[in-house]
């Protein structure tokens, strides 16, 4: 019997394709930050770091907020959208943190989902 999208086994699927989304971002984070400091210095990984730990918070509240469509809920809320403004403003208060290598790791979500989608064909 195929599975509608409001069954427990799609759930299952959803929260298994959220966890490899997540771990595949970490797995590339994890990956980039000692190649930056090797290439760069610790101080541009360590910004590196802080923008690629962003983009996990970003994605997991995205994958939060999508897996609420359906239940009730018609769009994907805006939550997710603080954390790249709050990356930002961040990187121009703290004088620390430079927003390049922030923003960069930030996006570090977006390879892991192109080999996430690789491995899944």
């Amino acid at each position: 019997m195929p599975s509608t999208p409001d069954t427990p086994e799609s759930d299952d699927a959803y929260g298994r394709l959220q966890r490899r989304l997540i771990l595949a971002t970490l797995i590339v984070s994890a990956t980039a930050v000692p190649i930056t400091a090797l290439i760069f210095d610790p101080h541009t990984a360590g910004c590196l770091l802080v923008g690629a730990l962003a983009g996990v918070f970003y994605l997991r509240l995205l994958a939060r907020s999508v897996a609420k469509l359906g239940n009730g809920s018609k769009k994907v809320g805006k939550l997710q959208l603080l954390v790249p403004v709050v990356l930002v403003l961040a990187a121009a208060k703290l004088p620390q943190l430079e927003l390049l290598p922030a923003l960069i790791g930030f996006l570090l979500y977006k390879p892991a989902l192109i080999l996430q989608a690789l491995v899944d064909r």
